[in-house]
């Protein structure tokens, strides 16, 4: 019996030491971070296993437009090149932002990239939305 209890115990501690918080399985985040008067939506997928993220997709969707942002999105701003810069650049954040978080595990270590603003808030929003429901379902 006492060897069963000593058991429970480690059990116990190296959950709780781990820090896993997040139960597996594949969680969907959905934001518009503060861009609440803009029709755009960051949507998340995220897959976590043995309490490590293991998958995520990101992308970000135009509800005006009916349509996914992606390289060809800067052609509604031909004729103005600090639009069309800025579409380059978080498109850009929105193909690395992903890559990041899997390499980082952590998304406060996801550095934003100069320029890339727009794209990284929906990204982060979407993310904690998708990591909330992971931390709900471990409790």
């Amino acid at each position: 019996m006492i060897k069963y209890f000593f058991s429970v115990i480690i059990f116990f501690f190296i959950s709780f030491s781990s820090g896993q918080t997040m139960k597996d399985g594949t969680y969907k985040g959905i934001s518009r971070s503060v861009y609440i008067d803009e029709p755009y939506y960051a949507n998340n997928e995220i897959i976590i296993k043995d309490g490590r993220i293991v998958a995520v997709k990101f992308f970000v969707r135009d509800s005006a437009k009916h349509e996914t942002f992606s390289e060809k999105y800067e052609r509604h701003f031909t004729g103005n090149d600090l639009y069309v810069q800025q579409c380059r650049n978080d498109w850009k954040g929105i193909r690395f932002y992903p890559d990041s978080l899997l390499k980082y595990q952590n998304l406060d270590k996801v550095d934003v990239i100069t320029g890339a603003t727009w794209s990284y808030n929906l990204f982060k929003a979407s993310v904690q939305d998708a990591l909330s429901a992971a931390e709900k379902a471990a409790n």
